[in-house]
């Protein structure tokens, strides 16, 4: 990134202001419109393929602040950016912020900004909802594994899954559009991923699958065991539903097919068997502000 934002300091505040280009384009030529953020590195689950149980968090004073966050959006958007994704860590267990969605929201409001959406594990949702669908937000993507509760305990460690499906609930309520991601874990939920593709259906969510990426600190443990190609789970699903390629594509890495049964989409994410490098358009921020073109999770 650093043809394009001279991101070579951790911190945004130290860098020193340098003409902007009036669009963000790739060496290969391709226009980056969408920002994937990190607020926060911190997260009230543990989820087994995403962290270890007892985490060191960053200091605060090395994350960038909510301003320095907006600060980075808009030079963003003055680059061509059209779509804003908050992730975390868990996004919405950052203190105030919603002031930076409502801010961000308002662009959105305005025309500047064609989405806003975040990734959450939907723990904040009944206390959040109406207030992120006021801001500005219409879309969510909602990451749950499994629709079991001893099972969500289980791959979150500290979650509760009544609590995430009641915040579902409310942002249902709230008129917020939902996504589904879940990640196929061998030997945990590999046998129910076709059931949640039924009950996304029924609920009127549209769902992806996610091979687990070797990203983040989970201690000790490996996730050797837990690696299931999502191109076994899609041949299993096939057997029960018919599936049927669309040309859709969102401004994430998935590849989707519809869902005649129940007449949703349903992505794949394939980053180790089929990676995405040739279709990715976005920068990922962490909360530290380095930025990174790569892609992630839609």
């Amino acid at each position: 990134m650093d043809d394009f934002l001279k991101v070579t300091s951790t911190r945004a505040r130290d860098l020193t202001p340098e003409p902007v280009p009036s669009q963000l384009v790739d060496p290969f030529g391709r226009a980056v419109d969408y920002i994937r953020i990190s607020v926060t590195d911190r997260c009230d689950f543990r989820c087994v393929y995403c962290m270890a149980e007892e985490m060191t968090f960053l200091p605060k004073k090395d994350l960038l602040t909510l301003e320095e966050l907006e600060q980075v959006c808009r030079t963003f958007m003055s680059m061509g950016t059209r779509r804003i994704r908050l992730t975390g860590g868990e996004p919405l267990v950052r203190r105030n912020i919603i002031q930076l969605i409502r801010n961000l929201g308002a662009e959105v409001k305005s025309g500047q900004l064609d989405e806003l959406t975040i990734t959450t594990n939907g723990s904040q949702l009944t206390k959040m909802a109406d207030d992120l669908a006021e801001a500005g937000v219409r879309r969510l993507n909602v990451s749950i594994d499994t629709l079991d509760a001893d099972k969500f305990k289980l791959i979150t460690r500290w979650g509760d899954l009544d609590k995430v499906l009641d915040g579902m609930k409310a942002a249902c309520d709230a008129g917020l559009s939902i996504k589904l991601n879940a990640v196929a874990l061998k030997g945990v939920n590999d046998d129910e991923l076709g059931d949640m593709v039924a009950w996304a259906g029924e609920q009127g969510y549209d769902m992806t699958i996610i091979e687990v990426m070797p990203m983040g600190d989970i201690g000790n443990e490996t996730r050797v065991d837990q690696y299931l190609p999502v191109s076994v789970v899609r041949s299993r699903l096939a057997k029960r539903f018919t599936l049927t390629d669309s040309d859709y594509a969102s401004a994430g890495p998935a590849r989707y097919v519809n869902v005649t049964e129940t007449g949703r989409r349903l992505g794949f994410i394939t980053p180790l068997t089929h990676n995405f490098c040739e279709s990715c358009n976005r920068v990922r921020l962490t909360c530290t502000g380095p930025a990174l073109y790569v892609s992630g999770t839609g």
